[in-house]
């Protein structure tokens, strides 16, 4: 078969063209003619090399796959020669903890077609049958297989991870690339306001078209402070970022209380920055002031749950004779002069919050 493949990493000029032996699909596997392949970001990193990324040379890239099954493996129920089918990309071994869970992606043996394995830059390709889908009659086989890798990473992010709901609202990074511009659509068809950012007047017009509600462009304006006014200072309620640490404290200033922050990719870095008292402290909320907290607490009460730990006790005179105040275990104790009574030290407590 003719094949698109690279026998070392390297830039554009490894890549070569030409005759591979087709390949033989193992028990469970189907080979499928391959009429779509789509070019993503992660298939020009697979060519460059990844840290930690080992390769059977030479390599076929190309992880979304979309065509018509030309030959069935042993132990194939279902499908046949002549079916048309698209092909999820991620490879899970079904057996481990976390595939037990369902949480296919976080497999101990997770791979990727077309990065760990073959994938469909070629005429043809094997694959497992338990990741073809169905083509619906007359589907055009480009628009499949651009779909696989970008919309299943989207909607976990947003609608898994972020737990997205109706009347939320949410921003999404680099809006157009691949997965942000699903993302977008995703978004929308959940009930979300969505504020998209990108660069240049072309790309603003084409998310536009997407359905983004608002659409910056990072090049005329900070998209922090423009959310942070269109929102009227409360800000987003998920941040969906690919960019990472050129943007990354940005992302973080426009969350609301409660917000979350998915990220699934950085592209300009992976050394974030965020501040423990800003971000995760005033932006959680205070974990001491809940009301229906204190409720659930009290209803348990008898349970064992309602033993304060006391590390020490002492007496004090602003409350009368015999009164104490005590120190929970795990809190840490100051003393510092009191403005009233400078002889008498008054006791001041910070929590350790863990």
């Amino acid at each position: 078969m003719k094949a698109a493949f690279f026998r070392q990493h390297g830039g554009p000029e490894v890549l070569e063209v030409g005759e591979l032996p087709d390949p033989r699909p193992a028990s469970g596997e189907v080979v499928v003619s391959v009429r779509a392949a789509a070019l993503n970001h992660l298939d020009l990193w697979v060519r460059r090399g990844l840290p930690g990324l080992e390769v059977a040379m030479p390599h076929i890239g190309g992880s979304d796959i979309s065509g018509v099954i030309d030959e069935v493996g042993e132990g194939v129920d279902g499908w046949a020669p002549g079916d048309q089918v698209v092909v999820n990309p991620g490879l899970w071994c079904a057996q481990c903890e976390w595939c037990m869970r369902g949480e296919h992606s976080l497999c101990e043996r997770y791979g990727i077609i077309g990065e760990h394995v073959a994938g469909g830059f070629a005429e043809k390709a094997s694959v497992p049958a338990r990741n073809l889908l169905a083509l619906p009659t007359g589907y055009e086989f480009e628009r499949a297989a651009a779909a696989p890798l970008v919309f299943q990473t989207a909607w976990r992010a947003l609608m898994t991870r972020a737990s997205l709901q109706p009347g939320e609202t949410v921003l999404i990074t680099g809006a157009s690339g691949g997965v942000s511009t699903a993302a977008v659509q995703i978004a929308k068809l959940a009930g979300a306001t969505v504020f998209a950012v990108t660069s240049g007047p072309d790309n603003v017009r084409r998310i536009e078209e997407l359905g983004a509600d608002l659409v910056i462009d990072r090049e005329q304006e900070n998209f922090s402070v423009r959310v942070w006014r269109e929102t009227e200072r409360r800000g987003v309620d998920v941040v969906l970022d690919g960019v990472g640490e050129a943007i990354f404290d940005d992302c973080l200033r426009t969350l609301a209380p409660l917000g979350r922050l998915v990220t699934y990719g950085a592209t300009t870095g992976d050394q974030g920055r965020l501040s423990i008292r800003r971000h995760v402290l005033e932006a959680g909320g205070d974990p001491r002031q809940h009301d229906g907290e204190s409720i659930r607490v009290r209803a348990r009460d008898g349970s064992g749950l309602r033993r304060p730990a006391v590390a020490d006790r002492r007496r004090g005179t602003s409350a009368g004779p015999g009164a104490r105040s005590v120190r929970p275990a795990g809190d840490r104790l100051r003393l510092r002069k009191d403005p009233v009574d400078p002889v008498m030290p008054a006791l001041s407590m910070t929590r350790a919050r863990t």
